[in-house]
């Protein structure tokens, strides 16, 4: 059995090369020595989490919980995997508690080093440039076996760790047995955003084009009478939409794997917003728009065009997205103006000919939606964390009230969109506007004057009861400060709330 220290001495040389293949031979070498039971969770480990996810230790309790480090290895890679797993299982009155009792006896047997990778690891914030690419080379060099059927491996089983066994322990042979299966989540196709629908066609030519809903993505799976509903990192939420899984289950067509959207509707048909489906507050209806197994087979290497057509088969058109086949740019700009009119966030452009890629991000999916910039004011800001620890990063952002030239009212806040050469300016740039230190949503910060205008891109704006001005940005990042306007020509609140 390999000690844990030894993926702790892994992770602190991971951190000072960046140097990828220098990163996929650190991990390669220590993929090598483990046992097959340790597999999965130093998979995970090295990539920076944990076999179970996050478990609900947050920065406060890693804070509070100190311990003295051991003087010598001892813990197996297995044993932290049982602790970890014991902390995760932890429920009912005290768990709080006993999660800090667990965690300080963990700390208590770890050296300095193993010390700095678990409170990495539980806190989301271990930063080593381990990722899972880097990960799946490492493997495929470890396993002696092609990248690309480690990937594929991955996407199918929705867990790279699962890969990793596969190889290592089966070779080529047992990473090709990774199927799709009902019931076991897979990593959705992902899509690339173009600026708009003539960049879109150029590139994918004749497409379907689907709305884009502003929802919940869901992958739905059914075997026999056994309905799951996955979110899109593979969190299984069944039991939170018992109305989707009932569609599902009325549905033709056998064992189906499908992907769509989940969102709340109003009474007059119009979406919901974006905040009230994530909040549960509303009934949701699932609108699905790809399937990937049906009539007891996989469909996903498929061309889009079947796909579709299996789809039309097994799902009635109220639960399917809105969908058009055209090689015309104006067709399909009218397209997307229907969609945004309905209350929509933009459109999908597809080629007809690509299968579901799990995982994957490229041009086979391309997203259009509308942009949308608000010149604002850095009102305060915070420290980032990770590798931005030296940084003021967080910035957080207000809306001028109308009529007035030198007030402001909190939208948000971002840390999106910046170079290392913008924050080490805005580092020195806050510093120079620092007012006072306060604590600003139970978190550190340093009020700045308002003067520094910056120029923030958003997808949309939702209502907020934390701001007083009632909206709060979504998906905020920055585009790029402003020193050619003052905060007297900052947007005001009245033009953000006008996206609600």
């Amino acid at each position: 059995m390999v000690l844990f220290d030894e993926l702790a001495d892994a992770s602190e040389a991971l951190s000072v090369t960046s140097k990828r293949n220098e990163k996929v031979a650190i991990l390669a070498a220590v993929l090598r020595r483990l046992d097959s039971s340790e597999v999965i969770a130093a998979t995970a480990y090295l990539t920076g989490t944990t076999p179970t996810g996050r478990i609900g230790i947050g920065w406060a309790t890693l804070s509070e919980v100190r311990a003295a480090a051991a003087a010598e290895p001892s813990l197996t890679i297995s044993e932290v995997a049982e602790l970890v797993e014991s902390m995760e299982a932890m429920s009912g009155p005290g768990v709080g508690a006993d999660r800090r009792h667990a965690l300080g006896a963990l700390l208590g047997r770890s050296t300095g080093r193993e010390q700095r990778l678990i409170r990495g690891l539980l806190g989301g914030e271990l930063r080593q440039g381990a990722l899972d690419g880097v990960m799946t080379a490492a493997v495929a060099s470890a396993g002696d076996v092609p990248v690309g059927a480690v990937r594929r491996a991955a996407m199918m089983a929705g867990d790279l760790g699962v890969a990793a066994h596969a190889a290592l322990v089966g070779g080529l042979a047992a990473l090709e047995a990774v199927r799709l299966q009902p019931l076991r989540p897979v990593q959705p196709m992902l899509a690339t955003a173009a600026a708009d629908i003539g960049s879109a066609m150029e590139v994918v030519g004749r497409a379907q084009v689907d709305w884009k809903l502003d929802g919940a993505r869901v992958q739905a799976h059914r075997r026999g009478q056994d309905v799951r509903l996955f979110t899109r990192n593979l969190n299984d939420v069944t039991e939170r939409l018992p109305e989707v899984a009932e569609t599902v289950r009325a549905l033709p067509g056998g064992d189906l794997v499908l992907d769509g959207e989940a969102m709340g509707l109003a009474d007059d048909g119009s979406p919901r917003k974006f905040q009230d489906t994530m909040r549960r507050s509303t009934e949701l209806q699932a609108f699905f728009f790809d399937v990937l197994y049906a009539n007891g087979a996989p469909v996903h290497d498929a061309p889009l065009s079947e796909r579709t057509a299996i789809l039309a088969d097994l799902v009635p058109e109220p639960s399917r997205l809105p969908s058009i086949v055209t090689a015309d740019v104006v067709e399909a700009d009218e397209f997307l103006a229907a969609a945004i009119d309905a209350g929509h966030e933009g459109v999908m452009v597809k080629d007809l000919e690509q299968p579901y890629e799990a995982g994957r991000r490229g041009k086979g999916w391309l997203k259009v939606k509308p942009v949308y910039t608000f010149d604002l004011v850095v009102l305060a800001v915070e420290r980032g964390s990770g590798r931005r620890t030296e940084w003021w990063s967080n910035i957080h952002l207000g809306a001028r009230v109308a009529g007035s030239r030198d007030e402001f009212v909190m939208v948000g806040k971002t840390f999106k969109g910046m170079t290392d050469e913008m924050l080490r300016w805005q580092t020195a740039r806050f510093e120079e506007l620092r007012v006072g230190e306060e604590l600003i949503g139970g978190r550190n910060a340093m009020r700045v004057r308002p003067e520094q205008v910056v120029e923030i891109a958003v997808d949309g704006v939702q209502r907020s009861t934390t701001y007083l001005g009632g909206a709060a940005l979504r998906f905020a990042r920055v585009r790029r400060y402003r020193a050619d306007k003052s905060p007297a020509e900052a947007d005001t609140i009245d033009a953000v709330r006008a996206l609600l």
